[in-house]
Formats: C-alpha cells, structure tokens, sequence
C-alpha cells in the first residue's frame, strides 16, 4: 500500500542527509557560519542547498499520483519549512522527516475530521446521505459498508435505490441489503430518482429509522442530464451529508471526478474505496487538498467490514 509514494519520500529524505554528509548544502556559507556550525554541530538548510531536491521530490510526488497543484503546495510548504533551519548534523534526515509529515498531515486533513455516528446522534432524524460518484468505484458496495458500521452502533438505517438508471442497480443494492439485513425503498427501472429517496425518509419517519442511505446513478461526471438529476435530488430531499465516493487505484481521474462533482452538486465528505490496493498513494493527498472535504472513511478490503475510519496520522505513518 503506498509502496511508490513511500519510497520516493524515503529517497527525498535520504538524499537530503547524503548532501549534508557530503558538505554539499555548505558551499556559501559565511566564514562566521562555517565557525559556528562546527562549534555547535548545526548545519543551516538553504535555498540553493535545497533547490534542486524540492525539484526532483515535485516531480517524484506527480510520478505518485499527486495532483499538480497539490504537489506545489506540499513542496512549498517542506521548502517554507526547511530554508533557514539550523539543525544538528546527525539529524537532518530526522528533521527533515518530520516537516514532510507534517506537511502531509495539513494535506490530507486540510479541515476539521467529521466523525459521522457523533454527527448522526446529534442531528435530527431521519438522517440522510446521498452517495455521489461515477460507476465501478464500489459506491453501493460502500453503501453497505457504511450500512454496517452504523449498524454496529446502534443506529437504524435504510436503504433508497436511487440508481434507477444503471441495469441491475436496484437488484445489486438489494442482494447487498438482503446481506446486511436491511430493507431497501424501490421504484421501478428508469423511475424518478429524487422521489425514490423521498420515499425512503418518508418511510424512516414513519419506522423512526435513524438514518437514510441514498444510492444515485453513477453516469461519468461530464454528463449533463446525470447532474441535473443530482442537483434535482439534493433540492427535494436536502440531504445533511453528500459523500463522495471515489476510487484510489484511478489516481488523477478521482481527484478530477471529485472536483466536478463538488462544482456542480457540492460534496461534504469522501470515501476512498480500494486504499489497501493503492501502490502510488497520491489520490487521497490530491482529493483532499483540491476540494478542502474530509475523507470519513477507506475502503481496505472486500467484506462489509473491511471499512475503516480515515485517521490522518495512519495515512501518513504508512507513507513515511
């Protein structure tokens, strides 16, 4: 998991401390600097010691998945933190560590987390999310997921099969909710989406269910018609969280598909399925850093339990 990612950051910090151990971040510095860092055993990182290996890591981090925008601020941000540090010389490669995991850190958790059972407890029922994102991300598998998982907390859900588009959507989410023991609001094929999922909270308050889980056709981004019925969707049953749910193998795409759907219909927080099968690792840093949501959850395996609540330091101690 995050096997490229990991060792192109690996070879950025090991490339920092053999340019130190070879005297090469030293060539201009004053006779006064040069007297004082081999009386105190510092050594002070500057913009040329440093330029060209923000260079090679910029590029290493695109090779990773990592968006272009995102890869400037996270090298800007390493450089705005490592220029004009004095360090110990046995531990530059440990400062310099710790500033990219840091920076990692205010990447990929760029606001508040959201920790969605408090958020449920706390809110007027039935609650309803509406899961977002085109097809073949896992998206009604990870409906079913996140099913369980409030289900191991006590909180009541169903189901809406809002996908009325796609052949065997409806049939795909049930065989999903006959497996996890919930029942599913259906209409027929090619049925109004939004009044689907009106049903299904008109039915949770009728059942005090909790919560409602919204499924939506999954058409590609660019697609006009699927946007207006997700605009359609949001407006009649104003949902209290719009999740989307994106694929971390796709790299690049996800992180585009993520900014179209947060244009047009508005995102609060993300899903990222297929983590564990991740071997570049950049999706997660990009998708947060572009559209500022937090990601909630991380899909690392195929059983209903295999959902795991995103957590920034476990994200970034597994890159570094």
């Amino acid at each position: 998991m995050f096997n490229i990612l990991k060792e192109k950051i690996k070879s950025f910090i090991g490339r920092v401390g053999e340019a130190e151990e070879s005297k090469e971040l030293k060539p201009e510095l004053s006779a006064a600097t040069k007297i004082r860092s081999a009386v105190t055993g510092k050594v002070k990182l500057t913009q040329a010691d440093l330029e060209s290996l923000l260079y090679e890591l910029h590029l290493d981090l695109l090779q990773s998945d990592v968006a272009m925008q995102t890869a400037d601020d996270i090298v800007a941000e390493i450089k705005k933190s490592l220029v004009g540090s004095e360090v110990e010389k046995d531990k530059v490669q440990e400062f310099v560590k710790g500033m990219i995991h840091k920076a990692l850190e205010d990447t990929v958790a760029p606001g508040e987390g959201l920790d969605i059972v408090e958020r449920i407890r706390n809110s007027q029922k039935p609650f309803k999310i509406v899961f977002l994102g085109v097809n073949g991300t896992g998206k009604t598998t990870t409906m079913a997921k996140v099913a369980r998982y409030l289900m191991d907390n006590n909180i009541t859900v169903v189901l809406a099969a809002g996908d009325t588009f796609r052949a065997g959507a409806i049939e795909q989410l049930q065989k999903h909710a006959g497996n996890v023991g919930l029942k599913v609001i259906t209409h027929q094929k090619s049925a109004d989406s939004a009044a689907v999922i009106y049903d299904a909270v008109e039915h949770a308050k009728a059942k005090n269910i909790d919560v409602v889980l919204a499924d939506t056709a999954g058409r590609m981004q660019t697609n006009v018609n699927l946007m207006d019925e997700l605009k359609k969707i949001v407006r009649v049953n104003k949902p209290d969280l719009r999740v989307f749910v994106g694929d971390a193998l796709t790299g690049n795409d996800a992180v585009e598909q993520a900014r179209k759907f947060n244009q047009e219909v508005g995102i609060d927080a993300v899903i990222l399925t297929k983590i564990d099968a991740d071997a570049k690792g950049g999706s997660a840093l990009s998708i947060a850093h572009e559209i500022k949501k937090p990601i909630i959850f991380v899909g690392v395996g195929q059983g209903y339990a295999d959902l795991k609540p995103f957590d920034k330091k476990w994200f970034v101690d597994s890159i570094i």
